[in-house]
């Protein structure tokens, strides 16, 4: 990016922009996800990025922007989710003076707010189909009503769309436009989870783990325990990075030390009841999908081998992934489920 470009929300004309950010990572899926992102950030045409809570689609809408030849113009965003259907229009379109009940004076939308620039519609799959047909309007000929207006505005506009919804199956269902979807969709980037990006979770916890020991004013670098860098890659992290930002973030404001030695995976986890929770989860065999039958036909040190995979997954998930917790769930001690841990972490990842 030109090290000359005005901040972000000089740049913006009205609206919340999205706010810049690392885009960090080393693992095959996610290069090859970045590889494909600057390809198509040049090419004046829709994108549409689909990807779980957490997985940094506002990021990736804001590479693509800055990638574009409209870095200079401004970026804007609207959260589809965030709002009524009835309020959507007015805030994409604008509306007119007296269009509607409180209505007092003229307001520009974000899609004129965002004229010259991009536009990020971010959970377009809750977007209402009235107002779909006016975003396709605005696709295909550039031009728009405002809310209680004839008078057609014309805006040049790049569309950029995030949902984690299946657009696909919202269409069939008759809940999204099949022809808006074509629109959008010249480039579908999929962003990868950050399950399949275990290579990255080190070097992200590092990054934001630097950044709030900074934060706290704290002079010394975090460093996180071998204990504690396991269960950070061991975990299936359904927030994704938005999620392992905030555990690092909690770990390093609650620790005493630099060094990382105890991580939460699950703030909302009472220790006033751990020990009641505790007894009753320790007969963990009797609900697990393993029975006698299923290992009755192989050789005993396999069976054995795979009932002790199945005990420490089911123990690692009961414990949110403490793994001292596990460990007392199993009545072992914290060495003895370590060398366990150590034996089987292949298989229990």
């Amino acid at each position: 990016m030109n090290k000359h470009m005005p901040p972000l929300k000089e740049r913006t004309r009205a609206g919340p922009a999205v706010a810049m950010g690392e885009a960090l990572g080393q693992s095959e899926v996610f290069l090859e996800f970045q590889e494909r992102l600057s390809r198509v950030a040049p090419v004046n045409r829709p994108v549409l990025l689909i990807g779980e809570r957490g997985s940094g689609k506002e990021l990736a809408a804001s590479r693509l922007h800055f990638l574009s030849n409209r870095w200079k113009g401004p970026l804007v965003a609207l959260n589809c989710s965030a709002l009524t259907p009835s309020l959507i229009e007015s805030e994409l379109f604008g509306y007119e003076k007296g269009a509607f009940t409180g209505a007092e004076q003229r307001r520009t939308g974000r899609f004129e707010a965002a004229d010259g620039g991009t536009l990020l519609l971010d959970e377009i799959g809750n977007i209402p189909m009235e107002v779909q047909e006016k975003i396709l309007r605005v696709v295909e000929y550039g031009s728009f009503e405002r809310v209680g207006s004839s008078e057609s505005i014309e805006v040049d506009v790049r569309i950029i769309a995030a949902t984690n919804s299946n657009l696909v199956v919202l269409s069939a269902e008759g809940r999204f436009r099949q022809d808006l979807l074509d629109r959008l969709s010249f480039e579908v980037l999929f962003l990868p989870p950050l399950r399949k990006r275990k290579e990255d979770i080190l070097l992200l916890a590092n990054h934001f783990a630097v950044r709030m020991a900074f934060e706290l004013g704290r002079e010394e670098i975090p460093r996180f325990s071998d204990e504690t860098i396991a269960a950070l890659e061991s975990y299936s992290w359904p927030g994704n990075v938005r999620e392992l930002k905030n555990v690092v973030e909690r770990a390093v404001y609650q620790s005493d030390s630099s060094l990382i030695t105890d991580i939460v995976f699950d703030p909302f986890f009472s220790p006033h009841i751990n020990h009641r929770l505790l007894k009753e989860e320790l007969p963990i065999v009797e609900n697990d999908t393993l029975s006698i039958d299923d290992i009755m036909d192989k050789p005993i040190n396999e069976a054995i081998r795979e009932l002790k995979i199945r005990l420490l997954k089911k123990a690692l998930k009961k414990a949110r992934y403490n793994q001292r917790k596990a460990a007392r769930i199993l009545g072992l001690t914290y060495h003895q489920f370590r060398g366990l841990y150590r034996k089987f972490n292949k298989d229990i990842i």
